[in-house]
């Protein structure tokens, strides 16, 4: 019989599960959302047979992590884990919550999210060991996000303190939900229609490159609420001196210098991208075109850019999962965005409020990374046939 071998990552996932099961507390209980929490374990949040389930299916998933076990079977046991820690926090503010009482509030503790740690770890290994093709990966994305949907349209989660803070700002969420992806979106299209044609001409002319890549460079070095700072003055002086501006929306503070503040941070990556990718075209394809006769338009167009576009959208990748970040800061100069959120709620010491703006921000930037890894992975078909080999 073959003596079993421990997984050195599964210990280390062991430990953090073990640990926010049966050490950390599992469940926040408020009497309301300013005072502070009475915590509670797996065994008080929970009803007898549901805290007897979940912690069954973390030790199960615990022994599968630790020793060496299939990639398929560390996945699966993974999303089991993942799938009853999500379920149980919902039945534990339902517990929790004393009947017909509004004001209390039960939210996460820190063993919960340990354990949504240590399985979410164990998921991304079991992913990166079985090597699934691009779309595999976004088809998993969307079956997580249907089950989270699933659960939040059947009221599962109603009882958490997040969906209590959400239910009473569900206007004002979407609205700031759509000002945030129009910032973060609006700023990379911007970027990217300038960042390409400004990288082919750094390709095109070495003199140029070494400068605007510098000054690019430096603009990526202030902080992001210094450059927001910044641009407040010449942005004001327009809106006041130059006719239609304001009417168009450019002022001192909002959205117009949240949205310049982004454009300018994404145009590094897209423009050294571009450089990049075009300076790595092989140069037999070149001579080759040449050879045939085509033009310098017909060479970057036909042969140039399409080899270079995958490293260009690996550019526009770092873009948009920088900007839905960054975005958050825009609230702090009236721009908007899921950061109004944050920033409320740490000003009035309300985790939940905070987890309101931080949670679907992750999500996006989650989300738009692994769409857009898949993407480029496709857009490059070579890839998988030369590690395979």
């Amino acid at each position: 019989m073959k003596a079993l071998r421990f997984d050195k990552l599964g210990a280390i996932i062991a430990a953090l599960a073990l640990g926010g099961a049966f050490i950390a507390p599992f469940a926040t209980f408020r009497a309301n959302r300013i005072v502070a929490g009475e915590v509670k374990s797996v065994a008080d949040a929970l009803p007898a047979g549901w805290s007897a389930v979940l912690l069954g299916i973390v030790v199960c998933a615990v022994i599968v992590a630790l020793v060496r076990s299939p990639a398929y079977l560390r996945l699966a046991a993974a999303f089991v884990a993942l799938a009853a820690l999500a379920l149980g926090i919902g039945v534990a503010a339902t517990h929790l919550t004393p009947e017909a009482n509004t004001y209390a509030r039960v939210s996460p503790a820190s063993g919960f999210w340990i354990m949504l740690f240590a399985f979410g770890l164990l998921a991304a290994d079991a992913l990166t060991r079985l090597r699934p093709a691009p779309f595999v990966r976004i088809v998993v994305l969307a079956v997580v996000l249907a089950f989270a949907s699933a659960i939040l349209l059947a009221g599962a989660w109603d009882g958490l303190s997040i969906l209590k803070e959400y239910a009473s700002r569900v206007d004002t969420f979407w609205a700031e939900g759509r000002k945030h992806v129009t910032l973060a979106l609006g700023s990379l299209v911007a970027a990217t229609l300038v960042g390409i044609p400004l990288g082919i001409l750094c390709h095109r002319v070495t003199r140029l490159r070494d400068g605007l890549l510098g000054v690019l460079n430096a603009i990526q070095t202030i902080p992001s609420i210094a450059l927001f700072g910044i641009l407040i003055a010449p942005l004001g002086w327009i809106a006041l001196h130059v006719p239609g501006a304001a009417a168009i929306g450019i002022r001192g503070i909002g959205v117009a210098p949240a949205f310049v503040a982004l454009f300018l941070y994404s145009l590094l990556p897209v423009v050294a991208n571009t450089v990049v990718g075009l300076a790595g075209v092989p140069r037999d394809a070149n001579d080759a075109a040449r050879g045939i006769g085509m033009t310098d338009w017909q060479r970057l167009v036909g042969i140039e850019f399409p080899l270079a576009f995958p490293v260009i959208l690996t550019g526009i990748r770092i873009v948009l999962v920088q900007n839905i970040g960054l975005a958050t800061i825009a609230a702090l100069i009236g721009g908007g965005g899921f950061g109004v959120f944050v920033f409320q709620g740490v000003g009035q010491t309300a985790m939940d409020l905070v987890l309101l703006g931080a949670v679907p921000t992750v999500v996006l930037a989650f989300g738009a990374a692994i769409v857009l890894d898949a993407v480029i992975e496709m857009a490059t078909p070579n890839t998988r046939q030369a590690e395979a080999a």
